[in-house]
């Protein structure tokens, strides 16, 4: 029985670098920006998202909570006797802490706004404030007074206070996980210090000696490593092996805020430069990056609000698997210009209308706004004729089961010139630009199949002017290209020893030899100049050995 014969396959070419990351596609769905300006045009100076439903915003003598789901302002606190500072959410939502610049710590019921507790034992500005997440009523300070003090919300005066440091203190927070008890801070002493209550000593447990003033930290979701943001750099510190593992140097001026994003897999950085940056945590490599008109002074990526809750709940669990389902809503960044921008990722429908709008928007512009409703019309029209079909059962083109299929695929004509040895007619057909379904792959293809039978050169010869020149210009348009390189310098001497002495007679021939002489030469040269950037480049490896 003879073996039934097929189309020859359509090769599949090496793919390049692509021209941008999955990362980079991540981080560019996040769209729909709102930029909110501040009433009182003050810095916008931190971010807070401890809440499910809601996130802190402060800038100037104000403290404003937005809605995570509608990006609306939903309240503001204004009882502050000068400019707040690092107005806090505790992650149940009701309760806000914040500090100020005339020392006062002061917590807020956040229905009323009524002030629930009022502490005034720091003597200069409090820069930072935080609530503990493992417990609702325990929370942090950390002032220009050089302390960092310790608080219950039922008590009056502070649990700890710990004295340390030898400058201001502007950067504290709570370690995660099983290590929640401790605090960690960074002054302007370029100190990180480690604190633990527990000891009742006052003394740090451990400090990281920095080359310049500290203005951030932040804990990953393990609680044995810390980032701090010193200068333009950013160090990660190990604390269990109590000593610094690697140092993030990706910015031009000083990084002021840190964020965690992607479930505590990705930690965003802003600077003054007004570039945000996000590192992947494995070997802290940038994987993208955007640019701001103003620096930036905080930075925060804000989980959607059931992840958040989901995460809320199972605290004193494992704190990085309950992250791992946390995809991130908002990219908000505040900046010195006072503008509050919001980015929004958009997923599910609302992925799919903006991509909608989109198209609808590029060809409205481009004038093609008739071709996508008639391309809509005919994806309507087969939708409705397939749900058609359905309801009247099995479609006339039955399968059955475990029988082989006896009719053959469609064979495209140069498939069957070339099954028919009509390999110039093949050619033909693969190298005319002008045809509905031309690819430069069908022609690679084909040659390819020539090369095997050692037909090139018969599929090339007895032609005239007309028949020559669309195949020297395929060659002359891939020639460069390394994927069909030798295949288009395998055609392109058969060309010359056929044709050449005919270029005399035609002009266009002619151009066509000169256009191929031309981009192999260039070629030729990129490539010599290519090998002497590399044994450069070898030499100075060599040389740093």
């Amino acid at each position: 029985m003879a073996a039934q014969v097929g189309p020859l396959p359509q090769l599949k070419l090496a793919t390049g670098p692509a021209p941008m990351t999955a990362e980079q596609r991540y981080w560019r769905t996040f769209k729909n920006q709102l930029l909110v300006p501040s009433p009182t045009s003050y810095p916008v100076t931190h971010i807070s998202c401890g809440s499910a439903d809601t996130f802190a915003v402060t800038t100037g003598t104000r403290v404003q909570i937005y809605s995570t789901r509608t990006r609306k302002l939903l309240k503001t606190i204004t009882r502050f006797g000068d400019v707040a500072r690092s107005g806090d959410i505790r992650r149940d939502g009701k309760v806000l802490v914040a500090g100020d610049d005339t020392g006062k710590v002061q917590v807020f019921d956040v229905n009323s706004r009524a002030i629930l507790r009022t502490w005034a034992h720091h003597k200069q500005p409090v820069w930072t404030t935080r609530f503990s997440p493992a417990a609702p009523t325990a929370l942090l300070s950390a002032s220009d007074d050089k302390t960092v003090r310790l608080w219950d919300l039922p008590s009056g005066d502070p649990v700890a206070t710990f004295a340390g440091h030898a400058d201001y203190v502007r950067a504290a927070r709570f370690l995660p996980g099983t290590t929640s008890g401790m605090l960690v801070s960074g002054s302007y002493d370029a100190t990180v210090k480690l604190w633990d209550p527990r000891t009742g000593s006052g003394a740090a447990a451990m400090t990281f000696k920095h080359a310049a003033p500290v203005e951030d930290v932040l804990a990953l979701p393990s609680g044995t490593t810390v980032l701090a943001a010193a200068g333009p750099c950013v160090s990660v510190l190990d604390l269990v092996a109590a000593r610094p593992l690697h140092m993030i140097s990706n910015h031009q001026k000083t990084v002021t805020s840190l964020s965690l994003a992607s479930g505590g897999r990705r930690v965003v950085t802003g600077g003054l430069e007004g570039h945000v940056k996000v590192f992947e945590t494995t070997g802290w490599n940038v994987v993208n990056s955007a640019k701001y008109p103003s620096p930036i002074l905080a930075v925060e990526v804000i989980p959607s609000p059931t992840s958040q809750s989901s995460s809320s709940s199972s605290h004193g669990q494992d704190a990085a698997a309950a992250a791992d389902a946390a995809p991130d809503r908002h990219l908000a960044v505040g900046m010195q210009s006072g503008v509050l921008s919001l980015r929004t990722r958009l997923t599910g429908p609302e992925a799919h209308r903006e991509k909608e709008r989109e198209r609808e928007m590029d060809a409205l512009v481009a004038g093609r706004a008739d071709g996508l409703e008639a391309k809509k019309a005919r994806r309507k029209r087969r939708a409705a004729a397939q749900n058609r079909l359905d309801l009247v059962g099995e479609g006339a083109d039955v399968v059955i089961a475990h029988e082989p299929r006896t009719h053959r695929k469609k064979e495209r004509p140069w498939q069957a010139d070339l099954r028919h040895a009509r390999y110039g007619a093949a050619l033909d057909r693969v190298v005319d630009r002008s045809a509905a379904d031309y690819a430069p792959l069908s022609a690679l293809s084909l040659l390819l199949a020539l090369r095997h039978r050692g037909a090139v050169r018969d599929a090339l010869e007895h032609r005239d002017e007309a028949a020559v020149l669309p195949v020297l210009q395929w060659v002359c348009a891939h020639v460069c290209d390394p994927r069909y390189v030798s295949v288009c310098v395998e055609v392109g001497l058969h060309l010359l020893d056929l044709y050449a002495e005919y270029a005399d007679a035609s002009a266009a021939l002619a151009s066509g030899f000169r256009t191929l002489h031309r981009r192999v030469r260039a070629e030729v040269e990129r490539a010599e100049v290519a090998g002497q950037t590399g044994g450069m480049l070898d030499s100075l490896i060599l040389g740093c050995i």
